[in-house]
């Protein structure tokens, strides 16, 4: 989390406010390839949980990890179970896991 006074990174990544003068609440992860995976754009009245944050960072890089072979519920913390992916899994999620499930 950054502070840009000036506004240039919030122009940047288009989540600067030219009539009030501020910049928006923007979050972006950006992997390492350089391609934004996610992105929260808030207004300044409500906070993030920067705990979220890196909840859903792990989540990426765990699935990055794991090339894509499996895949992160809602929720989901390191340690956790994953899913696997494929057409199985669509609609059928709450069958296979749910947030209650041990590890």
């Amino acid at each position: 989390m950054a502070s840009d006074q000036a506004g240039n990174v919030g122009r940047a990544y288009n989540v600067f406010d030219e009539n009030q003068g501020i910049e928006l609440r923007g979050r972006f992860v950006i992997d390492p390839d350089g391609v934004i995976q996610a992105m929260e754009v808030m207004t300044p009245s409500v906070g993030r949980k920067f705990a979220e944050a890196i909840r859903q960072i792990q989540a990426f890089q765990h699935v990055r990890a794991t090339k894509g072979a499996e895949v992160t519920p809602a929720g989901w913390m390191p340690g956790d179970l994953t899913l696997k992916p494929g057409p199985d899994l669509v609609g059928n999620v709450w069958k296979v896991w749910s947030p209650n499930m041990e590890k």
